[in-house]
């Protein structure tokens, strides 16, 4: 991995530098490999006479002049570190650099769509990424002003984070006209931000504020406009008057960018977004849904992370737990998306809860050492549980002062840089509330509480005693204190619905709930009703039966996603078979009306498949699961977004020749489905299956890439091929992933394709492979690439003790470094979970032959 910032260094030059200015010029006419960029630092020195470096990562440093004096590049820059030998109490640093354009989605990324062959460039800084473009001191809190000179074709949008004020100014010189962006207001280097190439750009304006959206011009007929400044507009009036502080940073443009590593970046101003939220094809309301939490979640960043931003990367969890929290409380508050709550009970708190039992979980408020640790820590802590967490915050210290104290914070730290105890100190203000024992139980302990209902019950069917129990990890002991709810449900004809529900504070390992003795036992007890904490819940045995018998009676979506998740947990943790959770879903499924749901449990229910069933039995559960799905196809609405994801479902779920036979014939159109489009990217699904099955190969592969010469296209293409099941087609996906010339996209792709699940002995030559690669990948690839390779091409399908006695003995021989001894023994845990979760699954098999 190339450049690792530490905290010590960052925090010594933070002691020794304040930064003023940053004054950037970048020449992007120069070809097609490197770019021009010159860099003027204006920044102080409470000590002169220091010694100190600026980063930059460029293939050449032309100059480089300090207060006047020449510095020597051959003598004082290392590729990606300028050494500035002694500063004044008062300085001005200047640049020039052939800087280079990447591939891998991180600098400045350069893009050639295959349909024009236009040029499209986009920036992504975070985490320290912003000296790939012009050298500068690259960490949170040295904020600095950032002004910005492009000059690029004539044809190009060019677009940064304040307002041009100089647009397609003549050069005299032919093919090159000049932009000019004015001072923005001070920043951190990994929020500024250039996008530029000949974009489609639709404009409008609200309550001030000027928006933009683009995307490139291929994809314009597909850019739905009106919705996305409709959310966008809402989130603006919602945001508003929920912190009490206006819009900082002048216009905002939303831009769908191609090959983008992640689902968006908060630029300031200039938010960039994965360009498959451009829906080509038809996609259900669920993609909607996430796409409208995404908007919402950039935005929100504007104030947290942006407008104050934490001083070093130990907070990055509040940064980005916030941003989620408050966009899904968005969602529900201002959007359509009234039942979000049920999504992030059943996407994020999944995610939250598989992160924090990996044996690499880390606290919330986590230790972050350098860079590199930190761009592993991206994960279902840092967001998810740190939401989670948020969320029940809230409901301890009572929405309204939880957000009073939000706006507080916001109104005295702006445009400057904070620390936890920061934020603390306003909500302890507005809630009256002593935090300090909260910030310890919940921001500095690892692992997840399980709760149960503890009862009895009297003769005439009450309650005659009930507590909720609290449990932990032996390895993570803590008992937390919690702000829950008990809900109970009983049958009814109109199906299974809520009775009675009682909030309480739940601390220890016992809490009596005296507000329900007396109470008539329902059909379904459920702990943490509303999801207000996290935790795991687990089930008593009569509600237990009753989600089993009739899950999809629950009329309510949220209570109805927490049964099944416990289920789900149950699973994972060997408690239940994988066999029974996929009954589950073929029983319940059909009282699913909420899209996002039953994709989850779809998608879930082919994961116990793969991972937890016993392999004698998995191909059995395979075809019962497709024969429900082609069931439900059928039956479903026409042209409803069930249908669709049923569809989906079935494509990642065949096996079987009629199964194969019947998406073969939807997609040469001899079978037809009423309502169901088979439009360009379900096709790509569904031939995916059958190239991955051996029921098509590159002849199918090649024909549709024919048809759809386009970059997604070509990426569909590409793990298609690497999915093919034979030996060869393995071993040529092999060298395009270890021969560095694929761009990011296709990479990933390959990856993915390379690693199909129902391959795994195609894959087992390639343990040794991959173990031999790691260390020239780690050391030698970008951070991206040599994350996404460590983390997807793990032997995980090799689920067997000789996958984990393998990863044992290279890290005791090789001492990896900590960044990706993490994700080899979160690999090794997989296996470990799937292992045991086999075994239950098989003796329950044995019990019932």
């Amino acid at each position: 991995m190339a450049g690792n910032l530490k905290r010590d260094e960052a925090q010594e030059r933070a002691r020794v530098l304040g930064v003023d200015s940053y004054t950037v010029e970048l020449d992007l006419t120069t070809g097609g490999e490197t770019f021009r960029s010159t860099t003027v630092v204006r920044f102080s020195s409470s000590e002169p006479g220091a010694r100190t470096f600026i980063e930059l990562a460029a293939p050449r440093v032309l100059s480089a002049t300090l207060n006047g004096q020449e510095l020597d590049p051959a003598e004082l820059f290392d590729g990606e570190r300028l050494t500035l030998p002694s500063v004044a109490a008062e300085n001005e640093l200047t640049v020039v650099a052939d800087a280079a354009y990447m591939r891998t989605g991180e600098g400045l990324h350069r893009f050639v769509d295959p349909v024009d062959g236009a040029v499209y460039l986009y920036s992504q800084f975070e985490t320290a990424d912003a000296h790939r473009m012009y050298a500068c001191f690259d960490q949170p809190d040295l904020k600095a002003t950032f002004e910005l000179t492009v000059l690029a074709p004539p044809e190009w949008e060019v677009v940064s984070n304040s307002a041009p004020d100089a647009v397609r100014e003549d050069t005299g010189s032919e093919g090159r006209v000049r932009w000019h962006f004015p001072a923005t207001e001070p920043m951190s280097t990994y929020i500024t931000a250039l996008i530029a190439g000949p974009y489609h750009v639709v404009r409008d304006h609200h309550d001030g504020i000027d928006l933009g959206l683009f995307c490139r011009a291929s994809l314009a007929e597909h850019l739905d406009s009106a919705e996305l400044f409709d959310v966008t507009k809402r989130g603006f009036d919602f945001f508003h008057e929920l912190f009490g502080v206006r819009y900082a940073f002048g216009k905002y443009d939303q831009l769908f960018v191609p090959e983008f590593n992640a689902g968006a970046m908060e630029n300031a101003g200039a938010v960039t977004f994965l360009e498959d939220y451009v829906f080509r094809s038809r996609v259900t309301d669920a993609r909607y849904e996430r796409r409208a939490e995404t908007i919402l979640h950039e935005m929100a960043h504007m104030w947290f992370g942006d407008l104050v931003t934490m001083r070093w990367w130990d907070d990055l969890w509040l940064n980005e737990s916030f941003a989620t929290y408050a966009s899904v409380y968005a969602q529900v508050n201002a959007t359509r998306w009234k039942e979000a709550w049920t999504t992030f009970a059943n996407v994020e708190k999944a995610w939250a809860l598989r992160q924090d039992q990996l044996p690499s979980t880390h606290p919330i408020a986590a230790d972050m050492t350098d860079i590199q640790a930190v761009e592993v820590n991206f994960d279902g802590i840092t967001y998810a549980k740190g939401a989670s967490v948020l969320k029940q915050l809230a409901a301890y210290v009572g929405v309204d002062s939880f957000f009073a104290g939000v706006r507080a914070y916001f109104q005295e730290f702006a445009f400057g840089n904070t620390e936890l105890k920061d934020l603390l100190k306003h909500l302890e203000a507005a809630s009256g509330r002593d935090l300090s024992g909260w910030s310890r139980e919940w921001l500095e302990t690892t692992g997840v509480n399980t709760m149960r209902a503890d009862f009895e019950v009297a003769d005439d069917g009450t309650f005659s005693s009930f507590a909720v129990l609290q449990e932990a990890d032996p390895e993570h002991p803590t008992l937390r204190s919690h702000r829950l709810a008990v809900g109970l449900y009983d049958r009814t004809d109109e199906g299974i619905v809520r009775r009675e529900r009682v909030e309480l504070d739940v601390s220890g390992a016992r809490t009596e709930v005296p507000e329900l003795i007396g109470k008539a036992r329902p059909d379904l007890v459920l702990v943490n009703d509303d999801d207000l904490t996290f935790t795991k819940i687990r089930l008593d045995e009569r509600s237990l039966a009753t989600v089993v018998e009739g899950a999809g009676q629950i009329r309510e979506s949220l209570p109805r996603a927490l049964v099944f998740g416990a289920a789900w947990d149950m699973t994972r943790d060997g408690e239940m078979a994988a066999r029974d959770y996929v009954r589950l879903v073929i029983s319940g499924i059909d009282g699913v009306d909420d899209v996002m749901v039953a994709q989850t449990l779809l998608r879930q229910a082919h994961g116990a498949l793969v991972n937890y069933a016993d392999q004698g039995w998995r191909r059995i559960g395979q075809e019962q699961l497709a024969d429900r799905l082609q069931q439900l196809v059928n039956d479903a609405e026409p042209g409803g977004d069930l249908q669709l994801a049923y569809v989906n479902a079935l494509a990642a779920t065949a096996v079987s020749d009629a199964h194969l036979s019947l998406l073969r014939g939807l997609l040469d159109g001899a079978l037809t489905v009423e309502g169901l489009s088979v439009d360009t990217d379900l096709r790509w699904t569904i031939l995916r299956r059958l190239v991955s099955t051996g029921k098509a190969g590159e002849g199918e592969i090649a024909a549709e890439l024919e048809k759809d010469p386009t970059a997604t296209g070509a990426r569909h293409a590409a793990g298609a091929r690497a999915a093919i099941p034979t030996p060869g087609a393995k071993a040529a996906a092999w060298e395009r992933i270890v021969g560095s010339e694929l761009a990011n996209a296709e990479f990933r792709a390959t990856l993915l394709g390379f690693t199909e699940p129902d391959h795994a002995e195609l894959l087992r030559p390639y343990v040794e492979k991959y173990f031999a690669q790691l260390q020239p990948a780690w050391k030698g690839w970008t951070g991206e690439f040599a994350q996404s390779f460590a983390e997807m091409v793990y032997p995980s399908s090799l689920v067997e003790e000789a996958t984990v006695e393998r990863t044992d003995a290279y890290i005791e021989k090789e001492d990896p470094a900590p960044a990706l001894r993490r994700l080899l023994i979160e690999g090794r845990a997989g296996v470990v979970r799937a292992l045991r979760a086999r075994e239950t699954d098989t003796a329950a098999g044995r019990e019932r032959a």
